[in-house]
């Protein structure tokens, strides 16, 4: 088991969890059943500290020799942590583990049962947006600037060739239309 830090911010992503188990030659496993527990703490904005579980459960009609589980921890937050003090109202809720499987036909070589996970309980779509649009804003004022520089001198400087158009009259303006 390891945990890795995907995009340097100092917070854990991802977990890999990699099981081996050995079988004797008349042992098959059809399902499998587990139970993951992850400890939450969260200390900068408000303290908050979880203890929660996720339950991964898979049977199939044919023995395997191995599962890989592809998934994204998510706790679904019902009301604001709270800003003073200790916030363990968390501790009962159940984190939501959404899961892809892929059930690797048994195979007659295999003497042990694989199972490998891979968890992601990185930060959600709002969490990203609160710390990119300021990163966004600032290089867009850079680019509204330059390209404001550059059509200022463009413009003053006479780069491109121009030929003023004078103003059509009003009646040529519309077609005619007969009824």
């Amino acid at each position: 088991t390891r945990e890795e830090d995907r995009n340097q911010d100092g917070k854990m992503d991802m977990l890999h969890f990699k099981l081996e188990l050995p079988l004797q030659s008349t042992e098959h496993v059809l399902g499998v059943q587990l139970i993951l527990t992850f400890s939450y703490q969260l200390h900068r904005m408000s303290t908050f500290m979880m203890q929660s579980m996720a339950f991964l459960q898979s049977s199939f009609a044919v023995p395997g020799s191995q599962l890989y589980v592809n998934g994204d921890l998510r706790l679904q937050q019902k009301q604001p942590l709270s800003c003073g003090g200790l916030d363990v109202r968390y501790n009962r809720e159940k984190s939501k583990l959404e899961v892809a499987f892929l059930w690797v036909a048994h195979t007659r070589t295999s003497e042990e049962f694989l199972l490998w996970i891979l968890s992601k309980y990185g930060e959600g779509f709002w969490e990203m947006i609160k710390f990119a649009w300021v990163q966004y804003v600032s290089i867009l004022l850079i680019f509204l600037w330059v390209f404001e520089r550059i059509k200022i001198f463009v413009f003053q400087n006479q780069v491109v060739t121009t030929i003023p158009v004078t103003g059509m009259p009003q009646q040529d303006v519309y077609k005619e239309h007969l009824s």
